[in-house]
């Protein structure tokens, strides 16, 4: 593997639009980008995290990929290479990272590494996916490179298998899950940024489509539609009542990765927002004004932006959090009134005696890494 941007022709295999000099927050999620912005300017932050290094088992995990898996090149799967270079070619990456293919029928791909990102891509994903798709899970993980998230997603990994290790000591194991479920929390946040530096790299929102449905029902496209796919996102949000929304909370605390159907209607709005059009057009935050980057801008941002979704929102209990905060009624009466079917009949005569519950299934599953 060489450091050059240049492909076999020196430019993209098809005429791409290249963004010199773009900064991650270009492209970066809100909540993502305002955490990010904030360890960043935390002094010592990273130098902290790299004196861990003794800690974490990176140098296994490169040694690991060197002996046991194929290092992308121009001898060994060199049409993953050529992919790598363009996606470092338009996302300006300046030092193109080493990528190995790992055998594991499970489509997957990561980013990892504290001094280094290294970019892993399963046999599984290669054999899955088609040229334009494959261009945009690797522009993911350059994506996840350029943001530098590969630092934390080795942290959660570590963390993660320090937790299944410590589980029978005393509230050793809470103490650290506490810290994996706010990783996981970002984690997921950061995936949404890298599903929109895959679609930069590729510039091809229908393939990026077509793998996020790939990843969810296999390689079976005659028989999936765009349309209906994300038609399921849509229902998956505005499905149900408090309850469901319950569950829906349950179901991703222990995931790294947002559910693919949603996944698929966040990058498809955000290709149709002026942010992306204004990218495309050569207007994007650079990065030599990094360092100028107020963090409480980078909050308010975030903030706006959960309040927006909290309005816009079709989930019954974002609807509910948006009524209240609107003046529309009383929380604790709404809540009770929702999960037990009481309405405005039973509610005469005052407030009732004791209070509402629900119960619900205890998520048993442990982590899981979905696909890129």
């Amino acid at each position: 593997m060489t450091d050059s941007h240049e492909s076999r022709g020196g430019v993209p295999s098809r005429q791409r639009r290249r963004f010199p000099g773009i900064s991650s927050r270009a492209y970066e999620h809100p909540a993502d980008r305002s955490a990010l912005v904030a360890l960043r300017k935390l002094s010592g932050f990273d130098t902290v995290f790299k004196a861990l290094s003794g800690l974490l088992p990176e140098r296994s995990l490169r040694l690991l990929f060197l002996s046991d898996s194929v290092r992308v090149s121009d001898a060994q799967f060199a049409h993953l290479n050529d992919m790598l270079r363009d996606a470092c070619y338009i996302l300006d990456l300046e030092k193109v990272p080493p990528m190995y293919v790992n055998q594991d029928p499970r489509p997957n791909a990561m980013c990892i590494g504290l001094d280094e990102p290294i970019i892993v891509v399963t046999t599984g994903l290669v054999e899955l996916l088609d040229e334009e798709e494959m261009r945009a899970v690797i522009g993911h993980e350059v994506g996840h490179a350029l943001s530098g998230h590969a630092v934390y997603r080795t942290i959660l990994l570590f963390l993660t298998n320090l937790a299944l290790k410590v589980a029978w000591i005393p509230l050793g194991n809470v103490a650290i899950m506490a810290i994996v479920t706010a990783l996981r929390e970002w984690f997921r946040k950061s995936e949404l940024s890298a599903d929109r530096a895959g679609l930069l790299a590729g510039q091809d929102i229908q393939a990026s489509m077509r793998g996020l449905m790939k990843i969810a029902g296999g390689n079976h496209l005659h028989e999936m539609n765009v349309d209906a796919f994300l038609a399921q996102a849509d229902e998956y949000e505005k499905s149900g009542d408090l309850r469901d929304s319950v569950l829906k909370i349950l179901n991703v605390l222990p995931r790294s990765h947002p559910f693919t159907t949603v996944r698929a209607a966040e990058l498809k709005k955000w290709s149709e927002t002026r942010e992306y059009q204004r990218i495309m057009d050569g207007h994007y935050p650079r990065r030599d004004e990094d360092k100028d980057t107020s963090v409480t801008d980078s909050f308010k941002e975030s903030a706006s932006h959960y309040a927006d979704s909290v309005r816009n929102s079709k989930d019954p209990l974002m609807k509910l959090v948006g009524d209240i905060a609107g003046g529309a009624g009383d929380l604790g009466g709404k809540l009770r009134d929702k999960f037990t079917g009481g309405g405005a009949g039973n509610a005469k005569g005052g407030a009732t005696g004791g209070s509402a519950g629900t119960e619900g299934p205890e998520d048993s599953q442990g982590p899981r890494t979905e696909g890129s």
